[in-house]
């Protein structure tokens, strides 16, 4: 199913802002500067990385996100290495899981969650760094 990417962003948006742990007490965007969401201020591409992966393994939505996302984003250094992912602080990183299966769901495709592994339980680690952990 063919979706807007305005329709995508509302339907992530709804499943990913009410469980985010940056909103404030009433419930809206904690961050002093929303626009530096790196989930939404970023959303047209990670809308086309997720879409254009076919796969059930996470990794590869992982590698994805690196390489359309990622190195685009200003909080990446220019050694390619993240200090807001690092500290478990980058919106998109953190609830990249949920991010796939919002998009999936809402064009009707399915996502079944392999790949996850040691990374089912806290932020997403990029397959080629899990050697060093």
């Amino acid at each position: 199913m063919d979706r807007s990417l305005s329709e995508l962003e509302a339907i992530v948006r709804n499943k990913i802002c009410k469980v985010c742990t940056s909103r404030d007490v009433n419930g809206e965007c904690g961050l002093e500067d929303p626009t530096t969401c790196a989930l939404f201020g970023l959303f047209p591409q990670v809308a086309r990385a997720v879409q254009r992966v076919k796969s059930d393994d996470i990794r590869d939505y992982i590698d994805a996100i690196r390489e359309d996302v990622c190195s685009v984003c200003a909080q990446r250094a220019a050694d390619g290495s993240c200090e807001t992912r690092e500290q478990v602080q980058c919106a998109l990183d953190a609830y990249l899981l949920l991010v796939v299966e919002a998009i999936e769901e809402a064009t009707l495709k399915k996502f079944y969650r392999k790949g996850l592994g040691a990374m089912g339980g806290g932020p997403l680690v990029h397959p080629r760094r899990e050697a060093r952990l």
